[in-house]
């Protein structure tokens, strides 16, 4: 299994007990769709190496209490810390036009419906608040809400994220850099 053909489920934070089970973080909307996970592959050292869930307990939140296969202690649990879980994309749900999985539009081309072509997402944060799409434009970090107003749709084929930006929203990011040069050229006697 490649990386290119599954998405990143979570990861695990730390061991749970002295008998092999470890938590995880599912870095996903709703984590119980995952109450009946039979394998995960496992990040390590840049390959993907299947494990067999034994049991999977999800919890508050979006943890999961989880025995794999041949994990036996504490010790062999351990080295997993931190690792990322990935799924084969196969798993995913098939979306509507206007809904996207986050980690899909990594590359996509932003495309606003009255300025046209604004430049790429290079990644999308996801925060207690409010998730924000990044996108480069003219060499800074441009974030934008996650909002069915804000982005309306994608265009899979195109590999096209359609945008309506608020008014100002790319003012205030330039508006920061060009201070920032101006403050540069500022000559001190």
């Amino acid at each position: 299994m490649q990386h290119n053909d599954c998405f990143q489920l979570g990861h695990i934070t730390r061991t749970h007990g002295t008998r092999g089970e470890v938590v995880i973080y599912l870095d996903v909307d709703y984590p119980e769709d995952y109450e009946e996970l039979e394998s995960v592959f496992v990040e390590i050292k840049g390959q993907l190496i299947p494990y067999f869930v034994k049991s999977i307990n999800v919890q508050k939140g979006s943890k999961a209490i989880v025995k794999f296969e041949d994990i036996n202690s504490i010790e062999a649990a351990t080295p997993l810390i931190n690792c990322p879980l990935f799924l084969p994309e196969d798993n995913l749900d098939e979306l509507d036009g206007s809904q996207f999985y986050y980690h899909e539009i990594i590359g996509f081309k932003v495309v606003d419906d009255k300025l046209g072509e604004l430049g790429t997402v290079t990644t999308v944060y996801t925060m207690s608040t409010q998730d924000l799409i990044a996108m480069n434009y003219n060499g800074h970090e441009v974030l934008i809400p996650v909002n069915d107003t804000i982005v309306p749709g994608i265009n899979r084929q195109q590999k096209v994220l359609n945008v309506r930006l608020p008014e100002g929203l790319l003012d205030v990011y330039l508006e920061e850099g060009t201070a920032a040069a101006d403050d540069d050229d500022t000559e001190i006697d």
